[in-house]
């Protein structure tokens, strides 16, 4: 009877999701303000390389590059970020990201040759680096567990939300001349950049942080701003204390943490000897990060106007105004999915988006295919290809784009959730780099057909490696995801109550 009880009030605290502190949701949303600025550096460029290219006169190799360049870099910043935040604090390298980004703006805003557009290019890299590692650690400590997927998953929103900026700017700046369309589309993000440098010293320090550097006091007050009642704000200090290895009875202000607390160690840990529980959120993290590129959304993102126009779309209007249809598609999924997260699970949508990115690539492989072998246009194959793009989008935007943060962002322990989250970082953005740095030799050398049954391919490895791999986390406090992943029964029970 009380275990018949206790099963009726789960399944009530379940329908009734706990509502989101107004603190901590405004916390989030400035720090993601960084992640729209990485957006919009990603999306413009779809367009701005038509105007660049012919502008400064450049080859497809040197395309290739300007595009890839920025994730190369991005690995940089990524792994100099863990440390930073772990040195300075999450805020604060919020604020060095925003500095980077304004830096590398007005470079390529001003940019009269490809070097000086290059170099712009690379410190904007270091920028987007320090974005992707450091919105989602943030979000991620400032929330509850029942908000943390909502919460975590702004950072993915907000980059398509700048991807769709990126895309209307092309449209927008691309009917002014030649020479100052393009650099009015990659000068303007600097403007945002300030707003942010200013905006993020306003909102709180990560409380995890602070204990970490042992200001109990300070991370006790912040828990009781972006916490709903005072009992869950005391819930979440001693779980915090008990992970970084402090009495969770201690009542003094301020104490000296050892080293190994603070960050100290942290590479040993996680790449020489790590426990088993570490090695499997590695793993995950490695693999996750890894997938979500490899799977062909960069391809899609950054290319789509040729996409397009090797469909049939000819117009440079039509092409531009397709290409803004990938950004609404991908910012509206992205929204549903954050609602979806922390009701469905992680696991659950994670494993449902990659099943329908395998069967939008592989009909987008065909239709190019066909449209590629026909002597006359093709509408059916041409509809179909806008359409399996589409469709590839909103697949990849309700699971897998946004999944990938929230997931590499909660699981490490932590003391090594900067470092261990800025490791999934550089894997991203070095496959990132690699898909649009070598997309236009792979469709030329297999085929713009022949490269999306690849991806296609890679998305069925991607769903192996989720069901295998990935256990599920929604509804689990920071502190218990070792707990999460210390054990393959574990695992088990928790893969099979959710597939």
């Amino acid at each position: 009877m009380v275990e018949k009880k206790a099963s009726i009030e789960v399944e009530g605290s379940r329908e009734a999701p706990e509502k989101i502190n107004k603190i901590a949701l405004l916390c989030a949303v400035v720090g993601s303000i960084i992640s729209i600025i990485f957006g919009y550096d990603t999306g413009v460029m779809s367009g701005a390389m038509i105007f660049i290219k012919e502008d400064l006169k450049i080859n497809d190799v040197e395309v290739e590059v300007l595009a890839g360049i920025l994730n190369i870099c991005a690995l940089v910043g990524s792994l100099a970020a863990g440390r930073t935040s772990d040195y300075i604090g999450r805020r604060y390298t919020i604020v060095v990201a925003s500095i980077i980004f304004l830096i590398g703006s007005i470079l390529m805003g001003y940019a009269p040759n490809y070097p000086v557009l290059m170099t712009g290019r690379c410190i904007a890299g270091l920028g987007v680096g320090f974005a992707l590692m450091i919105a989602p650690v943030y979000s991620a400590e400032i929330s509850s567990p029942a908000t943390r997927g909502r919460l975590t998953a702004l950072p993915e929103l907000c980059i398509s939300l700048g991807i769709l900026l990126g895309y209307v700017s092309n449209y927008v700046f691309g009917k002014l001349s030649l020479t100052l369309g393009w650099r009015l589309m990659l000068g303007i993000a600097g403007v945002p950049s300030i707003v942010l440098a200013f905006g993020i010293v306003k909102m709180p320090e990560s409380p995890r942080w602070l204990v970490m550097q042992g200001r109990l006091a300070e991370a006790k007050k912040i828990l009781y701003l972006i916490s709903n009642t005072k009992e869950e704000a005391e819930s979440r200090f001693c779980d915090i204390l008990v992970a970084a290895g402090i009495d969770e009875n201690c009542n003094e202000d301020v104490i000296e943490v050892p080293k190994s607390t603070k960050g100290e160690g942290v590479w040993k840990e996680l790449l020489l000897r790590p426990t088993p529980p570490v090695r499997r959120i590695l793993i995950a993290a490695i693999g996750i990060h890894f997938f979500e590129h490899a799977t062909g959304i960069e391809a899609v993102v950054l290319y789509s106007p040729r996409i397009f126009k090797k469909a049939g779309v000819r117009s440079k209007d039509k092409l531009l105004l397709a290409t803004v249809g990938v950004g609404v598609t991908k910012t509206l999924f992205i929204l549903v999915a954050t609602f979806l997260l922390d009701k469905a699970g992680r696991r659950r949508l994670l494993l449902t988006s990659t099943g329908g990115m395998i069967v939008a690539l592989t009909g987008l492989g065909f239709c190019l295919t066909m449209v590629e072998h026909a002597k006359e246009q093709l509408t059916w194959a041409l509809s179909l290809s806008i359409v399996s793009v589409y469709v590839f989008v909103v697949f990849f935007s309700i699971g897998l784009g946004p999944i990938t943060w929230v997931y590499s962002s909660e699981i490490f322990p932590l003391k090594l959730r900067a470092q261990g989250t800025s490791i999934g970082v550089a894997v991203n953005r070095l496959t990132n780099a690699t898909i649009s740095m070598s997309f236009l030799s792979i469709y030329k050398a297999i085929t713009i057909g022949g490269a999306f049954f690849m991806f296609a391919g890679m998305a069925v490895l991607a769903w192996i490696f989720f069901y295998f791999c990935l256990p599920e986390t929604k509804g689990r406090s920071l502190e218990e995801m070792e707990m999460v992943f210390s054990k393959s029964k574990d695992t088990n029970k928790s893969r099979n109550g959710i597939v």
